[in-house]
């Protein structure tokens, strides 16, 4: 199991805290799990997540090319790209 995080901004943090469980669903659905969200200390818009994942590859996968689902998802929850994504090594 590896640790995954990922960082990006977003369009209000209120609004996407409000869609937590959501976002755990999808990146449950790209092999991850214990799902942690982290907002910015200095106020920003600027955002966190990490998660436990048994597949690497199936979760960069998912960020790359999301489904349609996942995609509509996280323009609901107002996420901006460049989503950053680090796994442990």
């Amino acid at each position: 199991m590896s640790k995954l995080v990922i960082t990006h901004a977003v369009v209000d943090v209120e609004r996407w805290l409000e869609g937590k469980e959501g976002r755990a669903a999808a990146i449950e659905s790209g092999s991850g799990s214990n799902v942690t969200d982290y907002v910015a200390h200095d106020g920003s818009n600027n955002i966190a997540i990490t998660a436990d994942v048994s597949d690497p590859a199936a979760i960069q996968a998912m960020l790359a090319s999301p489904s349609a689902e996942v995609a509509a998802a996280m323009e609901e929850h107002g996420v901006v790209r460049p989503i950053t994504a680090y796994i442990e090594a």
